[in-house]
């Protein structure tokens, strides 16, 4: 992408003399704010919601704000070159959309308006195992762009299976497992709305649409309920409407077969494995030929015995500080989980990237690559697959002229000298 930044601009600034301004602001708590005007309550405390007190997400930020650009001039930076190799492909950039669940309560084109934005950019668009469209039907909108598929192992290894092959059949090039998730994080703002997108049926098409999930579903709608029947209120009603409403079929059929329900009931028996151990993450490899990425890494520890395990890459990632209150900042992980791997496989990095001088600033640190969610998550809330496109777009944009401006001219020039930390803010990593 060679000048990416000042064509970005050139077009911004020559749309404007037409008068025709962004789709979504260019500037992060601007996109931000309009994004909480435009979603619903439901949607912003799904999406903008942290843990607890919040303190990991603010540690994300705190993190990245540590380390400071220290810029060298008089360089030619004329010409510059943003990518990157990843598993045997070539990327434009070093920015990859995160998967993120439930897009069904921000958008109604959900996921398929994500896939159409980053296959206009090329950037890789990974399938959330808790998306609100298939991963067959995503696929299907991309042609030949790049796709990775999130996995959350689920407490069926048949299941497990099952979406490894599909993903392999809609042509992923990577297997993201997401580690830290086996029990969902405390979030107050969805404890405190008593709301859980799932439960209405929305971010569960990769199971509704599999064989394997299916064939247990009808098994346990045809099964005598145990248990006294719920309460019918205006409340359940609705839900049950919903449930209904996001279950492949027809709405009626649906409503008379019992399955909707029963799919719920399902998934949040077999979503997650909190008894998962190293010694499982074979059983990928064996059900797999693509690269496996582990995200969710934290510890330098648990960097070594992810090579022990023979992964191919690793996220380190506190899932954006949706998890666990008081963690470390994503940040502050990196570096040393990088000298532990110390080039064995890519280390990517994951939580809080909200401007081109974090990507930056995580790639001078070791990142082979860099995850963004929220920000492309608010520009689906904006406008759609535009606003995807043009939050993307404006990252990769900022990335390039923060590269050229503090003196460089490809990834592979940056390093911790790029970089200065705060003497007032040092933390020291993970021993």
């Amino acid at each position: 992408m060679t000048g990416f930044g000042r064509e970005t601009q050139s077009t911004i600034y020559r749309d404007g003399a037409s008068g025709r301004r962004p789709a979504v602001p260019t500037a992060a708590q601007a996109l931000y704010d309009a994004a909480h005007a435009a979603m619903s309550p439901e949607a912003w405390a799904y999406v903008a919601g942290s843990s607890g007190s919040e303190t990991t997400a603010a540690a994300n930020r705190s993190a990245l704000d540590r380390w400071r650009i220290l810029p060298r001039v008089l360089r030619n930076v004329a010409v510059r070159d943003l990518g990157i190799d990843l598993f045997g492909h070539r990327y434009p950039s070093p920015v990859i959309a995160a998967p993120v669940g439930a897009l069904g309560l921000v958008h109604p084109d959900a996921d398929l308006a994500v896939a159409r934005a980053t296959a206009e950019l090329g950037i890789p668009y990974i399938f959330s195992n808790q998306a609100s469209k298939t991963m067959e039907e995503t696929a299907a909108v991309m042609g030949d762009s790049p796709r990775w598929f999130q996995l959350y192992w689920s407490s069926s290894d048949d299941l497990v299976a099952s979406l490894l092959r599909r993903a392999e059949g809609a042509g992923a090039q990577a297997i993201v497992i997401t580690l830290d998730t086996h029990t969902l994080g405390w979030r107050p703002q969805d404890l405190d709305l008593a709301y859980l997108p799932f439960i209405h049926g929305i971010g569960i098409a990769q199971y509704t649409s599999d064989p394997v999930f299916r064939a247990i579903v009808r098994e346990r709608a045809a099964a005598p309920s145990a248990g006294a029947p719920p309460r019918i209120t205006p409340s359940a009603v609705r839900t049950l409407l919903d449930m209904t409403r996001n279950h492949p079929g027809r709405f009626f059929e649906n409503l008379r077969s019992g399955e909707p329900k029963a799919a719920v009931e399902t998934f949040l028996d077999v979503f997650s494995r909190p008894s998962l151990t190293w010694d499982e993450l074979a059983f990928a490899r064996e059900h797999t030929s693509l690269p496996i990425v582990l995200k969710g890494i934290q510890h330098p520890d648990d960097a070594k015995r992810a090579l022990a395990a023979g992964v191919d890459g690793i996220v380190v990632s506190n899932h954006g500080g949706r998890q666990i209150d008081g963690a470390i900042g994503s940040l502050d992980a990196l570096p040393a989980i990088v000298d532990t791997v110390n080039g064995a496989v890519p280390v990517l990095f994951d939580s809080g990237i909200r401007g081109g001088s974090d990507i930056l600033k995580a790639m001078a640190l070791g990142a082979s690559a860099v995850l963004v969610g929220r920000p492309w998550v608010y520009g689906l809330a904006i406008a759609g697959s535009a606003g995807v496109r043009e939050v993307l777009r404006n990252l990769v944009a900022e990335f390039d002229i923060a590269l050229g401006l503090s003196g460089h001219t490809s990834v592979s020039e940056l390093s911790r000298d790029s970089l200065a930390e705060r003497a007032d803010q040092r933390m020291s990593p993970p021993a």
